[in-house]
């Protein structure tokens, strides 16, 4: 091992720093990175205060302009085209298994190791993304995205641990990281306020506009589409005979389109920007599993390829709250087969469910 220069990307916390401290264990050649994602330099010294407790190298590589540009634009644009992004999948693709590998490889190392929860497997000349060993944990939804050359040169020395053994490990090593709690919500919108965040960066207050039933019928106006997420009950500002949701965005013409939980059903969606880890691409309907959320329990369906190498996902059962800008992972038991960004979906045509309110 001692012939392979592994870089483990470092945070600061347990995750990472035991990823590290595993590999040095079993002998491989370690040094430490830490993606530089804003100004904020508590993260840096966390990270660095591991790496020489472990007498490990130590680098910080500026990836702001990455982030900027994949993620946070990504992130703000999303949202008022009326979508719901995943900062995880596009930050992963884009900037950690992206530009900070790039430049870890620039740097003379041969392989990027992270804190993440998967498993990896090579088998007849291609590298297979797994979940973990334990599922409670499993990230390999946020992995999905990378290519055959981004696994190649990667390592997940946690993907056979739990969390108890990972903060075991690390109080054992007396590290400072062994009981710094997990990250949360969006790392660079500290306080959740995600659309307070996007007018600031924006320089202007999304437009208001109208609230409607899913059949026209206008209920009042709602304070800026990007406050709104498929599924969302709560802080709607509309009464009603009924429980609503919002079923759909419709940032053509600035509405939040309400409906009954029924409504929130799809049977179907399309997928786009897919990529697929055992094959190049679908070439036949297969049936897989699927999640349209992180930890969403998977549901049976086939997956069938379109034009411009969309993908048709139907499922067996009507799935709740499919939502244009998440993403959808494929499943074949413990091995992901791809996943891609839904663009749309197809709810079921409840007719006759909204009960008319008494005048």
């Amino acid at each position: 091992m001692d012939s392979v220069k592994v870089c483990v990307a470092m945070s600061g916390g347990v995750d990472s720093s035991v990823a590290a401290t595993l590999l040095v264990d079993m002998g491989y050649t370690v040094g430490g990175a830490i993606m530089r994602l804003n100004d904020n330099d508590r993260d840096i010294a966390d990270a660095r205060a591991v790496a020489e407790k472990l007498d490990i190298g130590f680098d910080v590589i500026d990836c702001r302009s990455d982030f900027e540009r994949y993620v946070i634009d990504d992130f703000v644009s999303t949202y008022i085209e009326g979508r719901t992004p995943n900062p995880c999948v596009v930050c992963n693709k884009n900037v950690k298994f992206g530009a900070f590998m790039d430049r870890a490889l620039a740097l003379g190392y041969d392989m990027v190791a992270t804190g993440h929860y998967a498993r990896l497997e090579n088998s007849g000349g291609r590298i297979l993304l797994k979940k973990a060993l334990d599922e409670s944990k499993d990230q390999s939804y946020v992995l999905y995205g990378l290519s055959q050359r981004q696994l190649s040169h990667t390592l997940f020395p946690l993907g056979e641990q739990n969390k108890e053994n990972v903060r075991g490990i690390a109080k054992s090593a007396q590290l400072s990281s062994a009981d710094r709690p997990d990250s949360q919500d969006i790392c660079f919108i500290k306080d959740g306020d995600h659309a307070s965040y996007i007018e600031k960066r924006t320089g202007k207050a999304s437009p208001c506009g109208d609230i409607r039933l899913s059949d026209g019928t206008l209920l009042g106006r709602h304070n800026g589409i990007i406050r709104y997420t498929v599924g969302q009950r709560r802080g709607l500002g509309v009464s009603y005979g009924q429980p609503l949701f919002v079923v759909r965005k419709n940032a053509a013409d600035n509405s939040v389109i309400l409906g009954t939980q029924e409504e929130l059903y799809s049977s179907s969606l399309i997928a786009e920007d897919v990529n697929f880890i055992p094959f190049d691409t679908l070439t036949s309907p297969i049936t897989v599993t699927a999640r349209t959320r992180y930890r969403q329990k998977e549901a049976k369906a086939v997956i069938s390829p379109m034009d411009g190498g969309r993908v048709l996902v139907t499922f067996d059962t009507p799935q709740k709250a499919v939502c244009a800008g998440q993403s959808v992972v494929f499943y074949d038991g413990e091995y992901v087969v791809g996943g891609g960004i839904i663009s749309q979906s197809e709810q079921q045509a409840y007719k006759g469910k909204i009960q008319k309110k008494d005048p």
